[in-house]
């Protein structure tokens, strides 16, 4: 595994959230067994580094095997929360019925999938993962002071993400 790592914004009206789990999984056999295709929702994203940040949090538990869930794009979305709990993550980061921001994490997939989840989410949108502070802060319950001392929202999410380490 070379941990390609690839982060995509979309926005997207969501109907039918198996059919569009559906066509991932067909996307991500075509491609290789090791690829992993993960949609998040980008509202509770703190930019390009707190995702990048998570995904390689992700990709080191696997390694050391103190991954908390059992699937890498899991794993993802529980790294990015900051939460032990999958069902806690999946509450902040699940995609809903409805218009959706989206990001897309990419890992060790064979070519560049922006092209087809285009063709299923719709129109990219980097900007997405810019992340907004008020939304951000209320989602995350973020504290003032923990904000400052870490030198931002995103520096923030990144030290959280960072502590699942010691809490194993």
């Amino acid at each position: 595994m070379d941990n390609n790592i690839q982060i995509l914004g979309f926005t997207s009206r969501l109907d039918d959230i198996p059919l569009l789990m559906s066509k991932l999984n067909d996307i991500r056999r075509k491609n290789s067994p090791d690829c992993v295709v993960q949609l998040l929702n980008a509202d509770g994203i703190a930019g390009r580094k707190h995702i990048l940040h998570a995904t390689v949090h992700a990709l080191n538990a696997f390694k050391r095997g103190d991954n908390i869930a059992r699937d890498l794009g899991l794993e993802i979305c529980v790294r990015a929360s900051a939460q032990r709990q999958i069902s806690k993550a999946l509450d902040i980061l699940g995609l809903k019925k409805g218009n959706n921001n989206i990001c897309a994490v990419i890992v060790n997939c064979n070519q560049d999938l922006s092209q087809e989840l285009e063709i299923i989410l719709g129109k990219r949108e980097d900007r997405v993962l810019m992340g907004d502070k008020a939304i951000l802060r209320d989602i995350y319950q973020l504290k003032d002071y923990e904000v400052e001392t870490a030198g931002g929202v995103s520096r923030a999410m990144m030290e959280r993400t960072s502590l699942l380490i010691l809490e194993n």
